[in-house]
């Protein structure tokens, strides 16, 4: 049987999702894997739909396994996290079909990006935001986001060189929220390396003055990562979602080789 299980982290203390060697810290593909092989006495290998960065967090990253160990599926989240620490955590599981695979037959992904923006850092925020006291245009930063709307080539925004670095934007918004909170939330079909953190920090850069709204066609069509902004910091992004199927703005599925 394939499993497909959605899983939740705070990733402030896991070095990234993907398996490492144990000298470099633990995984979130590591600590499951464990998990799963004390509970069923077999080995266990896992498929993840992205690999997220040391310090990012998840609500709802998805992976899947073959087991043929006889529980049913409904049961999975309560006796896998009996064997999980407090900061990673499954919230369902599910049969999948044998030839699932949850990177490759995902169809976009959702990111969200937390500021605090209140003038003093508050405690219960520090591991999921980054703190920033100083005033954010908002109305500039959204107009920036418009520009990254639709399909480009994305390799301003990536760490790493890419053949293919076209990807569709679905979604970007920029909104206030209670609290003093600023999000900042895309939706794309896939994400180079660090792009979401790369269009986070360019887009406070146009909120703090440091760069025109107008100016991400410039970026865009540059292709060259010194024409964006900073990376910003892991600990304000979260993976929100990953898409298999159409919400109202996915009834056209983007290419699902592409992540």
């Amino acid at each position: 049987m394939r499993l497909k299980l959605v899983v939740a982290y705070e990733g402030t203390d896991f070095a990234g999702f993907q398996r490492q060697s144990p000298d470099k810290g633990r995984t979130v593909q590591g600590t499951l894997e464990a998990a799963a092989s004390r509970l069923t006495g077999q080995s266990v290998q896992l498929q993840g739909a992205g690999r997220t960065d040391q310090g990012v967090h998840a609500l709802g990253q998805v992976v899947s396994f073959d087991t043929g160990f006889a529980l049913d599926p409904g049961r999975w989240p309560m006796a896998l996290n009996a064997h999980l620490p407090p900061d990673l955590t499954v919230l369902t599981a599910e049969e999948a079909a044998p030839g699932f695979d949850p990177r490759r037959q995902a169809v976009a992904k959702t990111y969200r990006y937390l500021v605090d923006t209140a003038s003093g850092a508050r405690p219960i925020y520090r591991r999921f935001t980054l703190h920033l006291a100083l005033p954010l245009d908002v109305p500039a930063m959204s107009a920036a986001a418009a520009a990254l709307i639709g399909e480009h080539d994305f390799r301003s925004f990536s760490g790493r060189q890419h053949l293919d670095a076209s990807r569709r934007m679905w979604q970007l918004r920029v909104a206030t929220l209670p609290e003093q909170l600023l999000l900042i939330e895309m939706t794309a079909s896939g994400f180079l390396y660090h792009m979401a953190r790369n269009i986070a920090g360019t887009l406070m850069e146009v909120g703090l003055g440091k760069r025109p709204a107008d100016s991400m066609a410039a970026v865009l069509s540059g292709r060259d990562r010194a024409l964006a902004g900073h990376t910003a910091k892991a600990r304000g992004l979260t993976l929100v979602q990953v898409h298999y199927a159409g919400p109202p703005f996915l009834d056209t599925a983007p290419d699902p080789g592409r992540h």
